[in-house]
C-alpha cells in the first residue's frame, strides 16, 4: 500500500510518499529532512497527537482550566483520554505548568496546567 502525507514537523510542508507492506514501513520518499521520514514512520504505523482541553476548576474566576498533555499520546486513544479528562475537577489556586493528571491512561504522560489561575 502506498500512502501520500504532508510533512507538519517544519514550515517546507514536504510531500512524501510512503510504502507500507504488512504493518511495516518499507520505505519513505519526497522528506527534505530525516525529520520528515520520522513523521512518516510513525504516522503510518501509531500516530500521535498532543491533547488540548479543558478541565472543570473550582473557586477561580473561570469556569474551566486549559489544560495540555506533555508530549503526544497515541490517537487511538485521544477519545479514551477526553472521557478521563471529562472526570477531573480542580481547586484553585492553579499554576501553569502544574501536573492535573499524572501519566494519563497509564500513557507516561502527564496532563499539566496550561494557565494560572488564581483563587477568588
Amino acid at each position: 500500500m502506498v500512502k501520500e502525507l504532508v510533512c507538519v514537523n517544519c514550515p517546507v510542508g514536504c510531500r512524501l510518499t510512503v510504502e507500507v507492506e504488512n504493518g511495516q514501513v518499507r520505505s519513505v520518499s519526497g522528506n527534505s529532512c530525516p525529520r520528515g521520514e520520522e513523521y512518516a514512520r510513525s504516522e503510518c504505523i501509531r500516530p500521535e497527537r498532543i491533547l488540548t482541553t479543558t478541565v472543570r476548576i473550582t473557586g477561580a474566576i473561570h469556569r474551566v482550566l486549559p489544560v495540555i498533555t506533555e508530549s503526544e499520546i497515541p490517537l487511538d486513544m485521544i477519545m479514551d483520554a477526553m472521557e478521563a479528562v471529562r472526570q477531573i475537577k480542580v481547586q484553585a489556586p492553579v499554576n501553569v505548568g502544574d501536573v492535573i493528571a499524572e501519566n494519563l491512561l497509564g500513557t507516561g504522560v502527564n496532563l499539566v496546567a496550561a494557565r494560572s489561575m488564581e483563587r477568588i
